[in-house]
């Protein structure tokens, strides 16, 4: 009622001013009729009247037009008052503020303000009582922190608040990696940790002119101690207008067990490794078959072009478990998760070399296994050390009980939108070693390739022999096969690691 009197008497006032009362006020001068004024200042007369509600009806007309927004300039939130809009972020809880934030460059520095944020961060955070007395300290705390709000610099307050959340989460996932399986030394609970954090990984594909793809994976396969990803499309960017390609493990910045993790809110990205695109050549191809062409580049990323038009086909990610939710979760978009730093385990006799080892090795190609051995009370003399590898056997040529078969065909299985096939000869290798102590020493999960070699000159072989060679910073791995024409599978009659001596010196503390 109140708004509508008011409308009422604005338009009566404009009314008045229409018809320009003289300067002297009332009765200051006669009517265009040569009768006075009336004592409320109105002039008398029809005609006065019908020119007066004229007026009126103009000035009213006048008021709906103005109260109608122009068609050219239509009404939205960023027209608004800034006091405006940060009452309305004030409402908003902080996965909704942070998608606000990012909507345009003012958005973002209304959305940073402290006492939004430092509300939201005493709410989530402030000691939970179970009485509604609240003690005078904790008072004094919360008003003095009410203060020194006005003296932070801009999104304090939202830093603090992230860096809790992911202060929570990592504790959360720690908790539950912390039971080790005894024989694999690796976590138990791993599926689990990568379900609960919603961790899923994407490639960032660099452009030469600074210009960035980013795609998330469209196939991911979980094995009993490693994760394979890939990537297909049909739209990937030219080939010869990349220059990197970047591996991140993407988590929600919020996790909330109780919900499946969401998608579409504020992520986090952490780099797992970078990759540069100009190493696709003849040294690094590993496999081909009719229609693609497929390259290794450590660590454990597989790239796949198209024969004819040399441009991307797929790419396939293999990652270890050991560390796998930490690098995946913990760094940050251009730096990678660093290790703790080892404390060295010293060896009580570091005279009779390394002893007690135990290996578990996978090859793989999606969800075949072709073998799944562990090998225990390996171990390595001292005098075994040579060109500063430590030769650890594990499968012996001249042994034949310790020889295995590899189960079922060997082939890499591949797959895109439109064309999948096999690539023979070639897989999926894990490799897991524990030492004496039952820790992960050496870890790794990578494409490797069997390759044709002279004939075997070992007794009760007559068939094709094969090799395997792998090499990182952490050491090496020879694999050799034997291929049996009448039972038509291979056979490993040799495995052998050569460890580096300066990551063994470094874990234990001696001076190989």
């Amino acid at each position: 009622m109140a708004t509508g009197r008011g409308r009422l008497l604005q338009l009566h006032w404009r009314g008045l001013q229409a018809l320009r009362l003289p300067p002297g006020g009332v009765g200051a001068a006669p009517g265009p009729d040569g009768e006075a004024a009336g004592p409320a200042g109105f002039r008398k007369g029809p005609g006065a009247r019908s020119a007066g509600r004229a007026v009126l009806k103009q000035c009213a007309w006048r008021g709906r037009r103005c109260d109608q927004p122009p068609k050219d300039q239509p009404v939205s939130l960023e027209r608004m008052p800034s006091e405006i809009l940060l009452k309305i972020f004030s409402y908003l809880d902080a996965v909704t503020l942070l998608c606000a934030g990012c909507v345009n460059r003012r958005f973002y520095h209304l959305a940073n303000d402290n006492f939004i944020w430092f509300r939201i961060h005493t709410t989530a955070f402030s000691p939970k009582r179970c009485n509604w007395k609240v003690n005078s300290a904790e008072e004094t705390v919360v008003s003095m922190n009410s203060l020194s709000v006005e003296d932070k610099e801009a999104g304090y307050w939202k830093k603090e608040y992230i860096t809790k959340q992911r202060a929570s989460v990592t504790a959360a996932l720690a908790q539950v990696l912390q039971p080790v399986n005894p024989y694999t030394g690796l976590p138990v609970k791993t599926k689990e940790a990568l379900r609960i954090s919603g961790l899923c990984w994407v490639i960032i594909l660099k452009a030469k002119n600074g210009q960035e793809y980013v795609m998330e994976h469209t196939d991911l396969s979980v094995h009993d101690s490693s994760v394979t990803i890939v990537w297909y499309s049909k739209n990937w960017p030219q080939l010869a207008r990349l220059s990197a390609l970047d591996l991140c493990g993407v988590t929600p910045v919020f996790m909330n067990r109780s919900k499946t993790p969401s998608r579409n809110g504020p992520r986090w990205h952490s780099l797992i490794a970078q990759y540069n695109l100009s190493n696709l050549t003849e040294s690094t191809m590993i496999g081909w078959d009719s229609l693609i062409r497929i390259f290794c580049l450590h660590p454990g990323l597989l790239v796949g072009l198209w024969k004819r038009e040399e441009e991307l086909a797929f790419v396939m990610a293999n990652l270890h478990f050991h560390h796998l939710v930490e690098k995946s979760t913990l760094g940050s978009a251009t730096v990678p998760y660093e290790l703790p730093p080892h404390t060295p385990l010293l060896d009580d006799h570091p005279e009779y070399g390394l002893h007690g080892y135990q290996l578990h090795v996978d090859m793989h190609s999606g969800r075949i296994f072709y073998l799944c051995g562990t090998f225990r009370n390996l171990f390595a003399k001292k005098g075994s050390i040579e060109n500063g590898y430590v030769k650890l056997v594990v499968i012996r040529f001249k042994n034949n009980t310790e020889h295995l078969p590899l189960v079922g065909k060997v082939g890499l299985s591949w797959r895109t939108d439109v064309f999948d096939g096999c690539i023979k000869s070639c897989s999926i290798m894990d490799v897991t070693l524990l030492d004496e102590y039952g820790k992960p020493f050496w870890c790794f999960s990578s494409p490797v390739c069997m390759r044709p070699s002279g004939p075997s000159d070992g007794p009760n072989f007559l068939g094709q022999t094969y090799y395997v060679d792998y090499v990182d910073s952490g050491g090496k791995v020879h694999v050799e096969l034997v291929w049996i024409k009448e039972t038509e599978e291979y056979f490993i009659v040799s495995l052998v690691l050569y460890l580096r001596t300066a990551k063994i010196n470094q874990w234990f503390g001696t001076a190989y």
